[in-house]
């Protein structure tokens, strides 16, 4: 304290200005943790940084976003949230991860978080209820998981005598597995349909559920909506295209990719809407005051170029009714 009063009188008021740059408030600190992988996330940035201007904030001026791409590696999740809560940051947004969102919740009650999940926030623990968060938590429903019934008949319709769909799901992401499981052998039976299940949580074991497929061919595969099959679209397009294997998915990005069809909600619109919350939680407004949200921007998504080359046409009815077409 001495040695900083004597150069305070040394520099006398010309160094004023600089002892109150220096005084200014750090910019708060939002971690944003997601599933996904950094080099395909650009229009996810992009999504989250226009929810943030929507509430006055742009990154780097008026707020400072660490971003955490895991790829699917939940294991990290631990040490990255004690991270993150010892570190105090301003927010922790958690945009369509799941198992983020339920780390976050597992690791501070009083550090805001803002989610995107797939699921029921009530059922996953995450908040008291939809209306009324009543905790350091809220966000945003996903309605990627209550659809599977919808993406079996669609699957149905485009291709009527498909009979074995093989599901696959990333064991680690508990709640969504199990969930899609449930509802997929549900669903299923109303379209004569029987449901293999393949467990795939690494790159390797996505070479081998496919390597399976030689041994028991499914007619279609549907992924389970998970960050992790998001981030490795393109290992699975090179695959289902190699085995000539039609592929419906919860998001677009995969459909992008090379994917015959996808039904599920816009990952993008999530991250602008999570960016939004935030920017509503930094201006001081708690998260058991802003209720959760169902989203209920669900778009079905067809690859015609997929399509023709599996010989499949697809019927006027589904074409009408498509969000978007890649051609």
């Amino acid at each position: 304290m001495r040695r900083r009063r004597f150069l305070t009188l040394l520099g006398g008021a010309a160094s004023w200005p600089m002892l109150v740059r220096a005084q200014q408030p750090a910019l708060p600190l939002v971690g944003l943790v997601t599933g996904g992988a950094s080099e395909a996330s650009a229009r996810f940035i992009a999504a989250f940084r226009k929810g943030l201007a929507e509430t006055g904030y742009v990154e780097n001026q008026n707020v400072r976003v660490e971003y955490h791409w895991l790829e699917g590696r939940q294991e990290h999740l631990p040490e990255l949230m004690a991270d993150l809560v010892g570190r105090n940051v301003a927010v922790i947004a958690t945009p369509t991860f799941t198992p983020a969102a339920l780390a976050a919740k597992a690791a501070t009650s009083t550090i805001p978080i803002v989610f995107a999940v797939s699921g029921n926030a009530v059922e996953l623990g995450l908040v008291a209820s939809l209306a009324r968060p009543g905790g350091n938590a809220s966000g945003f429903n996903l309605l990627n998981q209550e659809v599977t019934t919808k993406r079996l008949r669609l699957l149905h319709d485009l291709i009527p005598k498909a009979v074995h769909i093989a599901l696959m799901v990333n064991p680690p992401n508990a709640s969504i597995t199990q969930a899609m499981i449930r509802d997929a052998q549900q669903g299923a039976a109303a379209f004569g349909m029987q449901i293999q299940i393949c467990k795939a949580a690494t790159i390797d074991e996505i070479d081998a559920v496919f390597a399976g497929f030689a041994n028991k061919r499914p007619d279609a595969l549907l992924a389970a909506p998970d960050s992790f099959f998001t981030s490795r679209r393109t290992q699975l397009a090179a695959l289902t295209a190699r085995d000539k294997l039609p592929a419906c998915y919860a998001v677009r990005e995969l459909v992008e990719a090379g994917g015959l069809m996808s039904y599920g909600s816009d990952l993008a619109d999530a991250f602008r809407q999570v960016g939004s919350y935030t920017g509503q939680v930094l201006k001081g407004t708690p998260p058991a005051e802003l209720p959760v949200v169902q989203s209920t921007k669900i778009e079905l998504v067809l690859n015609l170029k997929t399509a023709k080359s599996l010989d499949i046409e697809v019927p006027p009815a589904i074409l009408a009714t498509a969000d978007d077409v890649i051609e």
